[in-house]
C-alpha cells in the first residue's frame, strides 16, 4: 500500500484525458446538480472529486481481488465507503468486437485501503508490461457485465462512463450521478498541480454536459 506522501504525490501527477472524449452517459443533468466524478488510471493514480468542493486522492493498494476469478496483487483503488455500489464488470475493447484489453472491476464488499468498497483496474499484459496494471485477466467474470469501446487513439484512450441503476459501478447511496473517468492508456504529459488538474477536468465536464444537452435520457449502447 503506499504511503500517504506517495498517494498525494500521485494525485499530484494524475493527468488529464483529452477533451475530446465522448461521454457514454443517460443522465440530462444540469450543470448545477450535485455530481461525483473518480479518475482512475492502470498507474495507480486516482482522484475523486464532487461539485460540493470535495477532493481526494484514491488510495490504493495492491492486494488480492475477491471478486470472480481475481488475481493477486492487482492494482485496487480504494473508493471510500460508497453508500450502494454496484458489483460487475466494465469490460473495455479497443475495436468493436475485439478482444478485451482492460477490466474495471468494482466489488462492493471487498476491504482495501481501510474502507470497504473497491475498484480493481486490470489490463492484459499480451504485448508486454508497462503499467502497473498489466497483470492479466481475471479467470472469471460477474454476471454483471457492461462492454464499450475505448475513445482515443491507442496510446491515449480511455472511457467516460455513468452508469445508471443496475450497472457496475453505480453508487445507489450517492446524492448524485456518479462518473467513472477511466485511462487505460496515456502519452498526455502529466500536469504539475491539481489546480491545473482540476481547470482541465472541469472544462472537459462542461463539453461532456453540453454535448449531451436536449437530449432524451436513455441508456447507453452496449456492445
Amino acid at each position: 500500500m503506499f504511503s500517504v506522501r506517495t498517494t498525494v504525490r500521485a494525485g499530484l501527477r494524475l493527468f488529464l484525458l483529452p477533451a475530446f472524449l465522448v461521454s457514454i452517459t443517460p443522465h440530462a443533468s444540469s450543470a448545477q446538480a450535485f455530481s461525483t466524478t473518480n479518475t482512475v488510471n492502470e498507474n495507480a493514480q486516482g482522484l475523486s472529486i464532487n461539485t460540493g468542493g470535495f477532493m481526494a486522492t484514491l488510495p490504493v493498494s495492491f492486494q488480492t481481488d475477491n471478486g470472480p476469478g481475481g488475481l493477486a496483487n492487482a492494482l485496487t483503488y480504494s473508493l471510500l465507503n460508497p453508500p450502494g455500489l454496484t458489483a460487475g464488470d466494465l469490460l473495455l475493447r479497443e475495436s468493436l468486437g475485439g478482444p478485451i484489453s482492460d477490466i474495471i472491476r468494482f466489488n462492493p464488499t471487498e476491504n482495501c485501503s481501510g474502507s470497504i468498497g473497491c475498484l480493481v483496474f486490470y489490463s492484459d499484459n499480451l504485448d508486454g508490461i508497462d503499467s502497473r496494471a498489466d497483470i492479466g485477466l481475471p479467470a472469471d467474470l460477474y454476471t454483471n457485465t457492461v462492454s464499450f469501446v475505448e475513445i482515443g487513439p491507442e496510446g491515449n484512450n480511455g472511457l467516460i462512463y455513468t452508469p445508471i441503476a443496475g450497472q457496475p459501478g453505480f453508487v445507489a447511496g450517492a446524492e448524485g450521478p456518479v462518473t467513472w473517468v477511466l485511462a487505460s492508456d496515456s502519452s498526455v504529459p502529466e500536469p504539475s498541480t491539481i489546480v491545473l488538474f482540476g481547470t482541465g477536468l472541469g472544462a472537459l465536464l462542461v463539453f461532456h454536459r453540453r454535448t449531451r444537452a436536449g437530449r432524451l435520457s436513455r441508456p447507453p449502447t452496449l456492445l
